[in-house]
């Protein structure tokens, strides 16, 4: 089975990992579009609790440009996640998916090989973080 996305986890606060975690994908020419506080936003709707979980949401703009090209249903696709877990209060859980394995679900090879790009970039992002 394929990975689904590419993970580690680091010892770092939740705030200070986001910043790392920005600043090692803009390296790899990923910009952050969005940013979800997901245990906020459960609390917030249901008052339930879970762990302190941030999803950012990535793009590469060259990247994605060539995938919309090649096929526009991309777009349902986009941007990558990346997400950070608290695991503990100097620990945490940092998670990017894999842009192969969303591009898989479209059944369009060609994707698939342009997305090997974008593996590894996002690769080297978490190896940098």
């Amino acid at each position: 089975m394929a990975k689904i996305n590419f993970k580690r986890e680091i010892a770092d606060s939740l705030d200070h990992g986001i910043e790392r975690v920005t600043k090692a994908l803009a390296e790899q020419g990923f910009g952050i579009l969005t940013r979800i506080d997901m245990h906020s936003k459960i609390k917030e709707k249901t008052g339930k609790d879970i762990i302190p979980t941030v999803i950012l949401g990535a793009c590469n703009p060259n990247l994605a440009y060539e995938a919309y090209t090649a096929n526009s249903d991309v777009a349902s696709l986009l941007p990558c996640n990346a997400v950070l877990r608290q695991l503990a209060p100097t620990r945490i859980s940092v998670e990017l998916v894999a842009p192969s394995a969303m591009m898989r679900i479209l059944g369009d090879d060609q994707l698939v090989k342009l997305a090997a790009e974008a593996d590894k970039r996002v690769e080297q992002a978490l190896a940098n973080v």
